[in-house]
Protein backbone atom coordinates (compact mmCIF):
# COMPACT_ATOMS: atom_id res chain seq x y z
CA UNK A 1 0.00 0.00 0.00
CA UNK A 2 1.52 3.49 -0.79
CA UNK A 3 1.31 5.89 1.96
CA UNK A 4 2.83 9.13 0.52
CA UNK A 5 1.23 11.86 -0.11
CA UNK A 6 0.10 11.69 -4.09
CA UNK A 7 0.34 15.08 -6.00
CA UNK A 8 -0.32 16.91 -9.57
CA UNK A 9 1.42 19.60 -10.89
CA UNK A 10 -0.60 22.03 -13.89
CA UNK A 11 1.30 24.91 -14.98
CA UNK A 12 1.51 25.28 -18.52
CA UNK A 13 5.02 26.60 -17.66
CA UNK A 14 7.68 23.49 -18.31
CA UNK A 15 10.31 25.03 -15.83
CA UNK A 16 8.00 25.91 -13.26
CA UNK A 17 7.13 22.33 -13.13
CA UNK A 18 10.48 21.15 -13.10
CA UNK A 19 11.27 23.18 -10.10
CA UNK A 20 8.42 22.30 -7.91
CA UNK A 21 9.18 18.53 -9.02
CA UNK A 22 12.59 19.02 -8.14
CA UNK A 23 11.37 20.70 -4.47
CA UNK A 24 8.76 17.84 -4.05
CA UNK A 25 11.08 14.70 -5.29
CA UNK A 26 13.50 15.77 -2.30
CA UNK A 27 10.72 14.57 0.00
CA UNK A 28 10.23 11.01 0.48
CA UNK A 29 6.60 11.40 2.08
CA UNK A 30 5.46 12.97 -0.88
CA UNK A 31 4.91 11.51 -4.74
CA UNK A 32 4.41 13.40 -7.77
CA UNK A 33 1.76 11.00 -9.63
CA UNK A 34 1.27 13.42 -12.90
CA UNK A 35 2.21 17.07 -14.13
CA UNK A 36 0.18 18.60 -16.77
CA UNK A 37 0.38 22.04 -19.03
CA UNK A 38 -3.43 22.95 -18.57
CA UNK A 39 -6.62 22.90 -16.84
CA UNK A 40 -8.43 20.67 -19.49
CA UNK A 41 -5.67 17.92 -19.45
CA UNK A 42 -5.55 18.42 -15.26
CA UNK A 43 -9.25 17.29 -15.07
CA UNK A 44 -8.97 13.95 -17.26
CA UNK A 45 -5.70 13.21 -15.11
CA UNK A 46 -7.87 13.63 -11.87
CA UNK A 47 -10.77 11.48 -12.59
CA UNK A 48 -8.30 8.57 -13.25
CA UNK A 49 -5.08 9.42 -10.70
CA UNK A 50 -7.44 10.52 -7.93
CA UNK A 51 -4.24 12.82 -6.28
CA UNK A 52 -4.66 13.72 -2.90
CA UNK A 53 -2.81 17.19 -3.62
CA UNK A 54 -3.32 19.55 -6.73
CA UNK A 55 -1.26 22.23 -7.69
CA UNK A 56 -2.75 24.32 -10.02
CA UNK A 57 -1.27 27.29 -11.41
CA UNK A 58 -4.23 30.54 -12.23
CA UNK A 59 -3.36 31.84 -16.05
CA UNK A 60 -3.22 28.62 -18.64
CA UNK A 61 -4.59 28.36 -22.08
CA UNK A 62 -6.86 26.21 -23.19
CA UNK A 63 -8.60 26.04 -19.88
CA UNK A 64 -7.51 28.20 -17.22
CA UNK A 65 -7.01 27.54 -13.41
CA UNK A 66 -10.21 29.02 -12.17
CA UNK A 67 -12.36 26.77 -14.90
CA UNK A 68 -10.74 24.03 -14.06
CA UNK A 69 -10.90 23.96 -10.64
CA UNK A 70 -14.76 23.08 -9.75
CA UNK A 71 -14.37 20.43 -12.46
CA UNK A 72 -11.15 18.64 -11.23
CA UNK A 73 -13.26 18.70 -7.60
CA UNK A 74 -16.24 17.26 -9.36
CA UNK A 75 -13.96 14.27 -11.04
CA UNK A 76 -11.91 13.84 -7.33
CA UNK A 77 -13.96 15.18 -4.62
CA UNK A 78 -11.40 14.53 -2.39
CA UNK A 79 -8.51 16.21 -3.63
CA UNK A 80 -7.44 19.19 -1.78
CA UNK A 81 -6.47 22.24 -4.24
CA UNK A 82 -3.43 25.05 -3.92
CA UNK A 83 -3.85 27.63 -6.51
CA UNK A 84 -0.25 29.27 -7.88
CA UNK A 85 -0.47 32.93 -8.45
CA UNK A 86 2.11 35.50 -9.20
CA UNK A 87 2.41 38.05 -6.59
CA UNK A 88 -0.04 40.50 -8.70
CA UNK A 89 -3.28 42.36 -7.96
CA UNK A 90 -4.94 39.87 -11.10
CA UNK A 91 -3.01 36.93 -9.40
CA UNK A 92 -4.31 37.88 -6.07
CA UNK A 93 -7.99 38.36 -7.04
CA UNK A 94 -8.96 34.87 -9.09
CA UNK A 95 -6.62 33.05 -5.60
CA UNK A 96 -9.22 34.18 -3.19
CA UNK A 97 -11.72 33.76 -5.96
CA UNK A 98 -10.51 29.95 -6.09
CA UNK A 99 -10.81 29.70 -2.71
CA UNK A 100 -14.74 30.53 -3.06
CA UNK A 101 -15.06 27.87 -5.18
CA UNK A 102 -12.73 25.29 -3.05
CA UNK A 103 -9.67 25.94 -2.94
CA UNK A 104 -7.87 25.41 0.26
CA UNK A 105 -4.62 27.17 -0.04
CA UNK A 106 -2.48 29.12 -1.96
CA UNK A 107 1.60 29.79 -2.77
CA UNK A 108 2.99 32.74 -4.48
CA UNK A 109 5.08 31.40 -7.43
CA UNK A 110 8.77 31.49 -7.10
CA UNK A 111 10.44 34.53 -9.48
CA UNK A 112 13.61 33.09 -9.59
CA UNK A 113 15.56 29.95 -9.33
CA UNK A 114 17.28 30.56 -6.05
CA UNK A 115 13.71 30.90 -4.54
CA UNK A 116 13.26 26.86 -5.20
CA UNK A 117 16.56 26.41 -4.05
CA UNK A 118 17.74 23.65 -1.10
CA UNK A 119 16.53 24.93 2.00
CA UNK A 120 14.61 27.90 0.71
CA UNK A 121 11.54 29.49 2.56
CA UNK A 122 9.46 28.13 -0.61
CA UNK A 123 10.72 24.86 0.00
CA UNK A 124 10.05 24.74 3.21
CA UNK A 125 6.64 26.38 3.11
CA UNK A 126 5.24 24.19 0.27
CA UNK A 127 6.67 21.20 1.85
CA UNK A 128 4.82 21.90 5.18
CA UNK A 129 1.35 22.53 3.35
CA UNK A 130 1.20 20.07 1.19
CA UNK A 131 2.42 17.39 4.47
CA UNK A 132 -0.75 19.23 6.63
CA UNK A 133 -3.21 19.11 3.90
CA UNK A 134 -2.15 15.58 3.41
CA UNK A 135 -2.61 14.17 6.80
CA UNK A 136 -6.10 12.68 6.89
CA UNK A 137 -5.76 13.32 11.00
CA UNK A 138 -5.52 16.88 10.11
CA UNK A 139 -6.87 17.65 6.98
CA UNK A 140 -10.28 17.75 6.37
CA UNK A 141 -13.17 18.39 3.03
CA UNK A 142 -16.30 18.05 5.09
CA UNK A 143 -18.28 21.18 3.57
CA UNK A 144 -20.02 22.69 6.45
CA UNK A 145 -23.73 22.34 6.49
CA UNK A 146 -26.22 25.09 5.94
CA UNK A 147 -27.08 27.22 8.97
CA UNK A 148 -30.68 25.38 9.02
CA UNK A 149 -29.86 22.37 9.90
CA UNK A 150 -27.93 23.30 12.80
CA UNK A 151 -29.53 22.15 16.00
CA UNK A 152 -30.42 24.48 18.35
CA UNK A 153 -28.15 23.95 21.22
CA UNK A 154 -24.76 24.51 20.53
CA UNK A 155 -22.44 21.80 21.19
CA UNK A 156 -18.65 20.47 20.34
CA UNK A 157 -18.31 18.19 17.67
CA UNK A 158 -15.41 15.84 19.78
CA UNK A 159 -15.75 14.70 23.67
CA UNK A 160 -13.47 15.47 26.33
CA UNK A 161 -11.10 12.70 25.56
CA UNK A 162 -10.00 15.12 22.47
CA UNK A 163 -10.27 18.57 24.51
CA UNK A 164 -11.10 20.06 27.31
CA UNK A 165 -13.71 23.72 27.15
CA UNK A 166 -12.77 25.77 29.79
CA UNK A 167 -16.42 25.63 31.62
CA UNK A 168 -14.71 28.17 34.06
CA UNK A 169 -14.23 30.58 32.57
CA UNK A 170 -14.51 34.06 34.19
CA UNK A 171 -16.24 36.17 31.86
CA UNK A 172 -16.22 39.88 32.15
CA UNK A 173 -19.51 41.32 33.46
CA UNK A 174 -19.06 43.67 30.44
CA UNK A 175 -19.24 42.56 26.83
CA UNK A 176 -16.11 42.09 24.67
CA UNK A 177 -15.35 45.60 23.18
CA UNK A 178 -13.15 44.27 20.17
CA UNK A 179 -13.40 40.67 17.67
CA UNK A 180 -10.10 39.65 17.31
CA UNK A 181 -10.15 36.38 14.45
CA UNK A 182 -6.52 34.31 13.58
CA UNK A 183 -6.99 32.44 10.71
CA UNK A 184 -4.93 30.46 8.01
CA UNK A 185 -4.93 27.52 5.86
CA UNK A 186 -9.02 27.24 4.38
CA UNK A 187 -9.12 30.78 6.30
CA UNK A 188 -10.63 32.79 3.84
CA UNK A 189 -13.54 30.58 2.98
CA UNK A 190 -14.38 30.57 7.03
CA UNK A 191 -14.03 33.86 7.05
CA UNK A 192 -16.55 34.42 4.41
CA UNK A 193 -19.16 31.95 6.36
CA UNK A 194 -18.59 33.44 9.97
CA UNK A 195 -18.39 37.36 8.86
CA UNK A 196 -21.16 36.91 6.37
CA UNK A 197 -23.76 35.23 9.43
CA UNK A 198 -22.28 38.08 12.10
CA UNK A 199 -23.52 40.84 9.68
CA UNK A 200 -23.26 44.37 11.03
CA UNK A 201 -22.16 44.49 15.20
CA UNK A 202 -21.04 47.33 17.27
CA UNK A 203 -17.97 46.26 18.10
CA UNK A 204 -14.75 46.72 15.95
CA UNK A 205 -13.20 43.45 14.20
CA UNK A 206 -9.37 42.86 13.61
CA UNK A 207 -8.15 39.98 11.36
CA UNK A 208 -5.31 38.11 10.98
CA UNK A 209 -5.06 35.87 7.96
CA UNK A 210 -1.73 34.30 7.15
CA UNK A 211 -1.08 36.20 3.38
CA UNK A 212 1.16 38.05 1.07
CA UNK A 213 1.55 41.01 0.74
CA UNK A 214 -0.85 42.24 -2.43
CA UNK A 215 -2.96 39.33 -1.29
CA UNK A 216 -4.39 41.29 2.03
CA UNK A 217 -5.62 44.05 0.39
CA UNK A 218 -7.64 41.96 -2.35
CA UNK A 219 -8.74 39.78 0.59
CA UNK A 220 -9.90 42.88 3.01
CA UNK A 221 -12.63 43.85 -0.90
CA UNK A 222 -13.58 40.08 -0.78
CA UNK A 223 -14.67 40.11 2.70
CA UNK A 224 -16.51 43.76 2.00
CA UNK A 225 -18.35 41.93 -1.08
CA UNK A 226 -19.07 38.92 0.35
CA UNK A 227 -20.28 39.97 4.09
CA UNK A 228 -21.58 43.48 3.60
CA UNK A 229 -19.06 44.48 6.11
CA UNK A 230 -16.68 47.22 5.88
CA UNK A 231 -13.29 45.97 5.30
CA UNK A 232 -10.02 47.59 5.20
CA UNK A 233 -6.95 46.52 5.13
CA UNK A 234 -4.48 47.67 7.72
CA UNK A 235 -2.90 50.92 7.08
CA UNK A 236 -0.58 53.00 10.17
CA UNK A 237 -2.17 55.09 12.15
CA UNK A 238 -5.44 54.33 10.56
CA UNK A 239 -8.54 54.69 13.51
CA UNK A 240 -10.35 51.46 14.37
CA UNK A 241 -14.50 52.43 14.54
CA UNK A 242 -16.95 49.99 14.99
CA UNK A 243 -19.10 47.78 13.00
CA UNK A 244 -16.29 47.88 10.71
CA UNK A 245 -13.25 44.79 10.04
CA UNK A 246 -9.66 45.30 9.53
CA UNK A 247 -7.04 43.01 7.80
CA UNK A 248 -3.66 42.79 9.21
CA UNK A 249 -1.40 43.66 6.02
CA UNK A 250 0.73 41.22 4.31
CA UNK A 251 4.60 41.00 5.71
CA UNK A 252 3.48 43.43 8.98
CA UNK A 253 2.61 42.42 12.12
CA UNK A 254 -0.72 44.52 13.32
CA UNK A 255 -0.31 46.17 16.89
CA UNK A 256 -2.54 48.89 18.17
CA UNK A 257 -2.39 51.57 20.14
CA UNK A 258 -4.78 54.36 22.26
CA UNK A 259 -4.27 57.70 21.20
CA UNK A 260 -6.67 59.79 23.39
CA UNK A 261 -10.19 57.88 22.72
CA UNK A 262 -9.16 56.33 19.68
CA UNK A 263 -7.77 53.23 19.36
CA UNK A 264 -4.99 53.43 15.98
CA UNK A 265 -3.10 50.16 14.06
CA UNK A 266 0.47 50.30 14.36
CA UNK A 267 1.93 48.47 11.89
CA UNK A 268 4.65 46.33 12.81
CA UNK A 269 7.92 45.36 10.32
CA UNK A 270 9.75 43.39 12.95
CA UNK A 271 10.54 39.11 12.89
CA UNK A 272 8.35 37.05 11.83
CA UNK A 273 6.56 34.88 14.43
CA UNK A 274 5.57 31.31 14.24
CA UNK A 275 6.99 31.47 11.02
CA UNK A 276 4.38 34.30 10.18
CA UNK A 277 4.08 37.82 9.50
CA UNK A 278 1.54 39.12 9.80
CA UNK A 279 0.97 36.57 13.04
CA UNK A 280 -1.89 36.52 15.20
CA UNK A 281 0.02 36.36 18.75
CA UNK A 282 1.85 40.16 18.38
CA UNK A 283 -1.98 41.05 17.88
CA UNK A 284 -3.37 39.26 20.45
CA UNK A 285 -0.74 40.76 23.22
CA UNK A 286 -1.16 44.21 21.59
CA UNK A 287 -5.36 44.57 22.12
CA UNK A 288 -4.53 42.37 25.55
CA UNK A 289 -2.57 45.55 26.91
CA UNK A 290 -5.50 48.17 25.93
CA UNK A 291 -8.71 45.98 26.81
CA UNK A 292 -7.52 43.26 29.29
CA UNK A 293 -10.31 40.53 29.19
CA UNK A 294 -12.93 42.27 27.01
CA UNK A 295 -11.74 40.71 23.65
CA UNK A 296 -13.41 38.34 22.14
CA UNK A 297 -10.49 35.93 20.24
CA UNK A 298 -11.70 33.39 17.59
CA UNK A 299 -9.34 31.35 16.07
CA UNK A 300 -10.15 29.95 12.85
CA UNK A 301 -8.62 26.51 10.36
CA UNK A 302 -4.98 27.03 9.76
CA UNK A 303 -1.22 24.86 10.02
CA UNK A 304 0.75 25.73 13.28
CA UNK A 305 0.01 27.09 16.24
CA UNK A 306 -0.13 30.85 15.66
CA UNK A 307 -2.51 32.28 18.33
CA UNK A 308 -1.90 29.79 21.09
CA UNK A 309 0.41 32.41 23.14
CA UNK A 310 -1.80 35.01 22.59
CA UNK A 311 -5.10 33.48 23.12
CA UNK A 312 -3.39 31.84 26.73
CA UNK A 313 -3.04 34.92 27.99
CA UNK A 314 -5.91 36.36 27.17
CA UNK A 315 -7.75 33.03 29.06
CA UNK A 316 -5.33 34.04 32.00
CA UNK A 317 -7.19 37.27 32.39
CA UNK A 318 -10.26 35.76 31.64
CA UNK A 319 -11.02 36.48 28.12
CA UNK A 320 -13.48 34.52 25.93
CA UNK A 321 -11.72 31.99 23.15
CA UNK A 322 -13.89 30.74 20.47
CA UNK A 323 -12.27 28.17 18.23
CA UNK A 324 -13.77 26.24 14.91
CA UNK A 325 -14.08 22.60 15.28
CA UNK A 326 -12.15 19.62 13.24
CA UNK A 327 -14.15 18.36 11.34
CA UNK A 328 -15.26 21.88 9.39
CA UNK A 329 -11.55 23.05 9.54
CA UNK A 330 -9.00 22.49 6.55
CA UNK A 331 -6.57 22.25 8.87
CA UNK A 332 -7.00 21.93 12.46
CA UNK A 333 -3.50 23.36 13.71
CA UNK A 334 -4.22 26.75 15.15
CA UNK A 335 -7.78 26.11 16.36
CA UNK A 336 -6.77 22.75 17.57
CA UNK A 337 -3.92 24.14 19.70
CA UNK A 338 -6.14 26.67 21.31
CA UNK A 339 -8.30 23.75 21.98
CA UNK A 340 -6.26 21.30 23.18
CA UNK A 341 -5.08 23.66 25.52
CA UNK A 342 -8.17 23.94 27.34
CA UNK A 343 -8.57 27.51 27.10
CA UNK A 344 -11.08 27.55 24.59
CA UNK A 345 -15.27 28.43 26.19
CA UNK A 346 -16.58 27.02 23.05
CA UNK A 347 -15.26 24.51 19.74
CA UNK A 348 -17.79 25.11 17.30
CA UNK A 349 -18.36 23.95 13.42
CA UNK A 350 -17.82 27.25 11.36
CA UNK A 351 -21.73 27.39 10.61
CA UNK A 352 -22.30 27.87 14.38
CA UNK A 353 -19.73 30.48 15.04
CA UNK A 354 -21.07 33.96 14.43
CA UNK A 355 -24.35 32.80 16.44
CA UNK A 356 -22.05 32.53 19.54
CA UNK A 357 -20.18 35.54 18.39
CA UNK A 358 -23.26 37.43 18.44
CA UNK A 359 -24.62 36.14 21.68
CA UNK A 360 -21.41 37.06 23.43
CA UNK A 361 -21.39 40.64 22.17
CA UNK A 362 -24.86 41.37 23.04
Amino acid sequence: MNNKITVMLVDDSSVIRRALSRIIDADSDIEIISSVSNGEMAVSMARIKKPNIVLLDVEMPIMDGLTALPKILEASPETKVIMCSSLTAKGADITIKAMTLGAVGSVVKPSSAQETGEGSEFQKNLIRLIKALGDNKNAHTTKPQPSATVSKEIKPRYGASDYTLKNNISVSSSPPKILAIGSSTGGPNALFTVLKDVGKINVPIVITQHMPATFTAILAKHIEQNTGIETLEAQDGMIVESGKAYVAQGGKHMLFEMVGAQLKIKLDDGAQENFCKPAVDPMLRSLIEIYGDKILCVILTGMGSDGLKGASALSDKGGEIIAQDKETSVVWGMPGAVAMAGICSKVLPVNDIARSIKTIIK
